[in-house]
């Protein structure tokens, strides 16, 4: 039988690397970006606890049921595919402590594809590639998030209230959050489907248009982090859906600040989300959080978001807006939007593809939210992009790069119009020369700088050794 082999070593004691693995959020935050996994259950690092989960077999969305069997706590669990993909998939995880402060993880799976005798052959170019990029996303998580949760463990976990968490940024900043050992709480409307592996974590209850609090309590949370607003590029925009995007954002924002001031135990910091949308349509301007704003629709509604939320700092209240950039993310927003025209060779220059395009990674969108909670001293305007971003055209032609597509095919802006109405004016045409100046200045560095190692990472295309 087939046996695949790695072992990635960690600069946190065996211990640690333990905890993170038995939080609620690690199989969430151990997912590949670019597998389109869909997690259904997480099962603790209990013997007999169960995980299941789609995953995406080119149409198909099959299911996976592991079944954790063997659990030594601190030392190894393994778990076996009761249904699934593969003919057979057993797999030991074993943590082995290399020093005080480092240990390793010893993966080991015993594996055999549908039909093996008649299969096999295909493994070198359909399993072994895929596995490699698997696990060395894993490592690479893994490690970047112990060392993150590291640079402040001197502080105390905090109770955290998280508006916004089905959303795509929301998901992943839960998971993380629990992988560090924060109390997470989620805040959320009656109609609000949690996704099936959360659906038991714990809620606040709310009415996001008048602020009555339905079920739990707001009071006693260290931090409040605002990320809920309907999606700006999900649909074509008319009358009815640009007021729906501002007050989506404005009226939960006003509610929940006025419901601070009523608490007996406000919470003491306020993360609320923002974009980069503040600055307008700027050309080659180099922005930074001290730029003035613009005055499209999108810098207004950011504008209206912002000061909605502005009673909170008045109250005392630590407060932060976080003016977000392109997340880059093969799990949504623009980049997912891109995958399939530029797999099939059209995904050139937009417009001209002289327009700025400033991107932040999904890891850096985590961590750096994670440093403006966890640092006191940040307060007022931050803007979560990378450093160095990109035109439409250099964005295309890193991807092309990436996926090994050619990247010349130009898309007129005219069409885009035509196709998509304002919406592609203000999120394909437009852009914004945006630089993370006071973000850097208190203290951050970013994981991914870059524009391709970023995608290599996100879009499992690393290099390997």
């Amino acid at each position: 039988m087939p046996t695949y082999a790695h072992v990635a070593g960690y600069d946190a004691p065996v211990e640690d690397v333990w905890a993170w693995y038995d939080s609620p959020g690690a199989f969430r935050r151990i997912m590949p970006e670019w597998e389109g996994i869909r997690p259904l259950e997480a099962g603790r690092l209990v013997d007999n606890a169960t995980t299941r989960f789609r995953v995406s077999l080119g149409p198909l969305r099959p299911m996976w049921v592991a079944r954790h069997y063997g659990v030594v706590p601190g030392e190894v669990f393994n778990d076996v595919m009761e249904k699934g993909p593969f003919g057979k998939w057993d797999h030991e995880h074993r943590f082995v402590s290399t020093g005080a402060t480092s240990s390793e993880i010893h993966d080991t799976i015993q594996w055999k594809l549908p039909l093996h005798p008649l299969t096999f052959w295909t493994a070198p170019f359909t399993v072994k590639g895929r596995m490699d990029q698997m696990f060395a996303y894993r490592t690479v998580r893994v490690q970047e998030d112990l060392k993150r949760i590291a640079m402040y463990a001197d502080r105390p976990k905090q109770r955290v209230l998280v508006s916004g968490s089905t959303g795509l940024i929301g998901m992943q900043l839960c998971a993380f959050l629990q992988a560090a050992g924060h109390e997470v709480v989620r805040l959320v409307r009656p109609s609000t489907t949690l996704p099936p592996d959360a659906s038991d974590q714990p809620c606040v209850v709310w009415n996001d248009q008048t602020g009555e609090v339905l079920e739990g309590s707001m009071e006693g949370f260290d931090t409040v982090i605002h990320l809920a607003g309907a999606g700006i590029g999900d649909k074509r925009w008319n009358a009815k859906r640009k007021a729906l995007i501002e007050t989506s954002r404005t009226v939960p924002t006003e509610q929940l600040v006025q419901l601070f001031t009523r608490l007996s135990n406000p919470p003491k910091t306020f993360l609320c989300g923002s974009a980069i949308g503040f600055y307008g349509n700027r050309g080659e301007e180099v922005l930074d959080e001290a730029s003035t704003a613009g005055d499209n629709f999108l810098a207004k509604t950011c504008i209206a978001w912002e000061a909605a939320g502005a009673a909170a700092s008045e109250a005392g209240i630590r407060t932060v807006w976080m003016r977000t950039g392109i997340v880059t993310t093969p799990m949504g927003g623009a980049l997912q939007k891109l995958l399939l025209p530029t797999l099939m060779g059209a995904g050139g220059p937009a417009g001209g593809g002289r327009q700025y395009y400033s991107w932040i990674s999904m890891d850096d969108q985590i961590y750096a939210t994670y440093h403006l909670m966890m640092t006191p001293d940040c307060e007022g305007v931050y803007n979560l992009t990378a450093p160095e971003p990109v035109t439409q055209k250099q964005y295309a032609k890193v991807l092309g790069k990436v996926l090994r597509r050619p990247a010349f095919a130009p898309a007129p802006g005219f069409a885009l119009k035509l196709m998509f109405g304002e919406l592609a004016q203000a999120l394909v045409l437009d852009g914004q020369r945006v630089l993370p100046t006071r973000l850097q200045e208190s203290g951050y560095v970013f994981r991914h700088e870059r524009l391709e190692p970023c995608l290599r990472q996100c879009l499992g295309k690393q290099k390997l050794r």
